[in-house]
């Protein structure tokens, strides 16, 4: 009998699986033309799993680049996942280690979204994040396999707004995670601090910084607001 969180797990995939597809294939029909392998590509999206990191590993290697500064590079593009684990790990202290360690791998920007606002409302379910994250990451890599046999048959995805659908996919998630005035703040401060580190310093490190400055804007404005309420109610 299938479990119900394993259900439950799923359906709340399918929006995430609906912007893995386009996004997918847009990365297959570029490592193609690149030159990777069908198998390569396969491989890519097997092992690695992180959508922006594939893209930058790809160009890379089609670049000549040197193994140590691919694996650094990506290394640094994916310490934001570090971030999400540790606003995630107080929800797993009962789940055994090996079972975190297999749920973490599924760990992505998206997945992460639902995670997080399925825990806010429901009692951790190994079910539900196994039924979630193995259909996520089933649906990326077949997704990566058809865009490389496809290949040269898409030539230019960014006219069909195959690249964009990372954006809007991330968009729509936000948008289902904001649910006060302090969700907008945090996001607009993020945002905004993400673009102005980006333009002055550049690099690869605007994503953990605005995340860490956002979120100290959010926890400050939170512990202010029990103040004031706390003294109101004194």
């Amino acid at each position: 009998m299938i479990n119900d969180n394993f259900v439950i797990g799923i359906k709340k995939s399918v929006p995430v699986v609906l912007g893995y597809i386009p996004i997918g294939m847009a990365f297959g029909i570029l490592a193609n033309q690149q030159g990777l392998s069908i198998f390569e590509i396969f491989l890519m999206s097997f092992m690695v799993y992180a959508g922006a990191s594939q893209f930058i590993a790809t160009a890379m290697i089609a670049s000549g680049v040197n193994a140590a500064s691919i694996i650094f590079t990506v290394f640094l593009v994916n310490l934001r996942h570090m971030l999400m684990s540790a606003s995630l790990s107080p929800y797993f202290k009962k789940v055994p280690s090996l079972v975190q360690a297999i749920i973490s791998f599924g760990l992505t920007d998206e997945t992460y979204a639902v995670d997080i606002t399925h825990l806010k409302e429901h009692v951790p379910s190994t079910s539900f994040f196994v039924g979630l994250h193995t259909i996520c990451y089933a649906a990326w890599v077949i997704s990566t396999v058809v865009g490389g046999i496809l290949g040269n048959l898409i030539p230019d995805p960014a006219r069909w707004g195959m690249d964009y659908a990372l954006s809007a996919m991330f968009i729509a998630l936000l948008c289902m995670h904001i649910k006060d005035k302090r969700d907008i703040l945090v996001a607009v401060c993020s945002a905004a601090f993400s673009l102005f580190i980006t333009a002055t310093v550049g690099g690869s490190w605007n994503v953990i910084i605005a995340t860490v400055l956002a979120a100290t804007i959010g926890v400050s404005t939170e512990l202010w607001s029990k103040k004031l309420s706390l003294s109101s109610s004194g």
